[in-house]
């Protein structure tokens, strides 16, 4: 009884294995990391956002990247980031899983429009890029006094 099944199940489900990965191939994949630790096309390396009423930080995860050759500019509200990082390779090795990624990379974040881009910090420590942009003074909250 369960012979019919297997033959059935290796036939059937081998063509719907075929005809999906022709159609990643042809579609480029799907939308979603294929694993815990795979990121999608475009968010390497990882970035962190947060704000404090005299600041907005971001926090790039870039280990392996010489903080020398990164290139990081303010224009129009938009922090720019590129760099590049770059990995050996083992002549005539099979990988079969290569999670780390390497090549160039250029990412994008739109900035709050109280920045101040006269007033940046990029400090890199342990893999982590922190740029922090101040706030404009005459942007941050003030307390009024009743008289």
């Amino acid at each position: 009884m369960f012979t019919s099944l297997s033959s059935f199940e290796g036939s059937l489900f081998d063509d719907f294995r075929r005809v999906a990965r022709e159609m990643d191939q042809l579609f480029g994949g799907t939308p979603w990391p294929n694993g815990i630790r795979a990121v999608a096309r475009g968010t390497f390396p990882p970035i962190n956002i947060g704000s404090t009423p005299n600041q907005v930080d971001v926090y790039l995860f870039a280990a392996g990247v010489d903080p020398n050759s990164l290139d990081i500019s303010i224009q129009q509200n938009l922090l720019t980031i590129k760099g590049e990082r770059r990995t050996t390779a083992v002549e005539g090795a099979t990988y079969y899983r290569k999670e780390r990624v390497d090549g160039a990379f250029h990412r994008v974040v739109t900035l709050p429009e109280d920045v101040d881009p006269d007033h940046v910090e990029a400090s890199y420590r342990d893999g982590v890029l922190h740029v922090a942009i101040r706030r404009r003074e005459a942007a941050k909250p003030r307390q009024i006094q009743v008289q």
